[in-house]
């Protein structure tokens, strides 16, 4: 099904032809290359410092990122900004608050000149695809999922500071990533959706760290046979495979695409240079695939739904075991394979939504599969969130939310809740097959600390729907008879012309911003003197730390605006003792006993773990700790570059020591760490004090010239303010 080329390879005739050697100008070939270079900068085609052509936020980040830059002296948004609402788009949680961050916002967008999509009109990433992107271009969003390298633009999720260097049009510096040719060949058979292309990708790259930081071009004869909602849908999950970015070739169906949208100018043709050198290879054979289903707790942890239905015990008891590590003890168990009953596997919901399944061909091939058999099982049910009210439209027009809706579906509108807790948590001990984008633990909502935990699958829209004529059962789509015939789809611009603001380089510095009582600015943050002593508040021996351990997801979406307040959830569901320790060592004052000098060494909290940061790129994962006087990490390895990023530019020093052996209570101390900065050094001496002394090297990756400011400043505000 999947194959991967560890070394170079050329493109040539449709197909990945192994290479001898490195080809250096062979690789300016790639379509990847030339959006960067067109994009950079920098005089070194190997230190790229890339100005975006648009950025776009939503509502969890865009009032941190319009804070921070205004602190930095933001006068108007020099590019073109798009601030949409899907994420605290409820507007349940916490009084007021959410629907004063859309109030907050919509008053930038006049202020600084931007766009503003009012809540329930389209998710971030499908109001991009369908208004913004564009073919050779290339688009910075706060939202990991960031993703339309099927339409031609490369685009990159990252934390709200990114954002915030090209608003004050400064650059997003990395070196020249490596390049990975994606080949797609053969043709889909019937039942097999985008999701399951897109899970069994992951499978295969994600554990190794195959494509880490890398571009993904998806090239071969097999691009051409996928329509653009199964392009949209394969390229959005790229990020769970933790890539850099992605970009795809174009071709009739792109321009279509753009026609559709009203968009003609928006398209042009982008394809490799023949013989373009690769860094590495995946061959999908498209023809190969089957339907998936992703078990908890990750992508990755993906297998055939025939696989999985010829060994549900060995499977689930394996999620189970997991689960169940996260309950504190004596708090609840959690189960799984009490789903099996009579032979099948019965889960409790389904849901179909957000960027990933809200599209318009995947929910209408759910009604065609669903047919007129009705959701009679009070045990099951189904859920769908139309991507957009474009889409929504389409649906209505061409029968598919009636026939939905007569069968016992309960249509949503346009929102990313089931993404990340905030809507349709299913009840403790239950199990929801979901068309979204991630799994992670808690990430539907539960509470493992509170003795409450429930999971999610993940599985393709078509699946889903074959479960749900099933009365539950997980069903392969590929097990049903159904009409692949949909009707075509419309797009209607009426709805967005009616709604959206779109004040684009049309600031109005008369305009004021409108502030409810959540939103609160940065607390002050110090700048890195002589020496640094680290008190270890935290450490963390899982293989890997995800974005929602670090700050959760659900409830703490509607503080993300107030720094203060949202600091006090951080780690809450990994280590709850952490806010209190950290505390201590903000507010108790420095460890005189240790006989070093206050007035030269900074003192702050340090978290130690294996490999922190994978999942979404909220910048709050760092900045809470750096709230709650955090000054540094240390970790095997970071799983994104953008974690390691927010780390930066949350003035935090992104250490990596071979052995994560700290104890909680121990003292890491760094003399001279200041100079050690500025001359470049990546490996820094240290003693580590504790029951007994010991000396340790830790190391650190290269840093640009502005991350060392950043850093010495203390953070980014301070490195812009100065």
């Amino acid at each position: 099904m999947i194959k991967l080329i560890e070394k170079g390879v050329y493109y040539q005739n449709g197909k990945l032809i192994r290479a001898k050697s490195v080809d250096g100008e062979k690789k300016k070939g790639t379509i990847a290359y030339k959006i960067l270079s067109s994009h950079n900068l920098s005089k070194d085609p190997s230190k790229l410092n890339v100005k975006f052509d648009e950025i776009t936020s939503h509502d969890i980040t865009y009032v941190g990122i319009i804070q921070t830059a205004k602190a930095s002296g933001l006068t108007e948004f020099p590019i073109p900004y798009t601030l949409t609402n899907c994420h605290n788009s409820l507007c349940a949680v916490g009084g007021t608050i959410n629907e004063d961050d859309h109030v907050f916002g919509l008053s930038a967008a006049k202020k600084y000149g931007g766009a503003f999509v009012p809540p329930h009109l389209a998710v971030i990433h499908q109001y991009m695809r369908e208004m913004r992107a564009f073919c050779g271009g290339m688009i910075l969003g706060s939202d990991s999922h960031t993703r339309y390298g099927a339409l031609g633009t490369m685009a990159v999720g990252e934390g709200g500071p990114e954002l915030v260097k090209q608003l004050l049009n400064r650059t997003y510096d990395f070196d020249m990533p490596e390049v990975v040719a994606v080949n797609l060949k053969g043709r889909l058979r019937k039942g097999v959706g985008p999701h399951d292309v897109a899970l069994a990708l992951v499978k295969a790259t994600f554990k190794s760290g195959f494509v880490k930081n890398k571009i993904l071009e998806f090239v071969g004869n097999g691009v051409k046979t996928l329509s653009m909602d199964f392009r949209n849908g394969i390229d959005v999950m790229t990020t769970e495979t933790t890539c850099l970015s992605s970009i795809w070739i174009t071709d009739d169906k792109t321009r279509k695409y753009y026609e559709q949208h009203e968009r003609a100018a928006a398209y042009k043709e982008l394809k490799p240079e023949e013989g373009a050198y690769y860094d590495k290879g995946i061959v999908i054979d498209l023809s190969k695939v089957e339907p998936m289903i992703a078990l908890p707790f990750h992508p990755s942890n993906a297998y055939t739904i025939k696989d999985f239905l010829s060994r549900p015990y060995e499977l689930l008891k394996e999620a189970e075991d997991a689960g169940n590590k996260l309950l504190p003890a004596g708090k609840g168990e959690f189960k799984l394979t009490d789903k099996i009953k009579d032979g099948k596997v019965m889960v409790e919901q389904g849901v179909i939504a957000g960027c990933a399944g809200g599209m318009y061909e995947n929910i209408a091939a759910a009604a065609e599969i669903l047919g007129e058999t009705p959701i009679s099982n009070n045990d099951f049910t189904l859920d769908v969130y139309p991507s957009s009210q474009p889409v929504y439209k389409g649906l209505v027009d061409g029968g598919y939310i009636g026939r939905l809706m007569d069968n016992g579906a309960v249509i949503k509108t346009a929102f990313c809740g089931p993404c990340f807790g905030a809507g349709d948590v299913p009840q403790n001990n239950g199990l929801s097959i979901r068309h979204t984008t991630r799994n992670f633990e808690s990430r539907e909502g539960s509470k493992p600390s509170n003795g409450q935990l429930s999971a999610v699958a993940l599985m393709d829209a078509r699946s889903i729907a074959a479960t749900a004529k099933n009365g539950g059962a997980i069903t392969s789509a590929m097990d049903v008879e159904y009409s692949e015939k949909i009707k075509k789809y419309r797009f209607d611009t009426k709805i967005y012309k009616a709604r959206v603001f779109n004040s684009v380089k049309k600031a109005d510095e008369n305009a004021r911003l409108v502030y409810g009582p959540n939103i609160a600015d940065w607390p002050k943050m110090e700048e890195l003197k002589d020496n640094l002593l680290l008190k270890v508040v935290s450490v963390i021996n899982d293989p890997v730390t995800t974005t929602d351990e670090l700050i959760p997801s659900g409830e703490t979406s509607s503080y993300r605006s107030n720094p203060h307040k949202l600091a006090e959830f951080a780690l809450s569901r990994k280590d709850p003792a952490y806010v209190g320790r950290t505390k201590e060592v903000r507010d108790g004052g420095f460890p005189a006993e240790l006989g070093l000098d206050e007035n030269t060494t900074t003192y702050g909290s340090v978290v130690c773990s294996i490999k922190p940061g994978d999942g979404s790129a909220r910048e709050q994962a760092a900045s809470c700790q750096r709230v709650l006087g955090g000054v540094a990490n240390i970790a095997k390895e970071y799983a994104t570059k953008r974690y390691r990023s927010n780390l930066i530019n949350w003035g935090m020093i992104p250490f990596l020591a071979e052995k994560n052996d700290f104890e909680v209570g121990e003292y890491v101390y760094v003399e001279n760490v200041k100079d050690l900065i500025v001359s470049g050094a990546t490996t820094f001496k240290a003693k580590v004090i504790g029951k007994t002394t010991r000396e340790i090297t830790l190391k650190m990756d290269a840093l640009t010239d502005a991350e060392k400011q950043i850093i010495l400043k203390g953070c980014l505000i301070n490195y812009y303010k100065n």
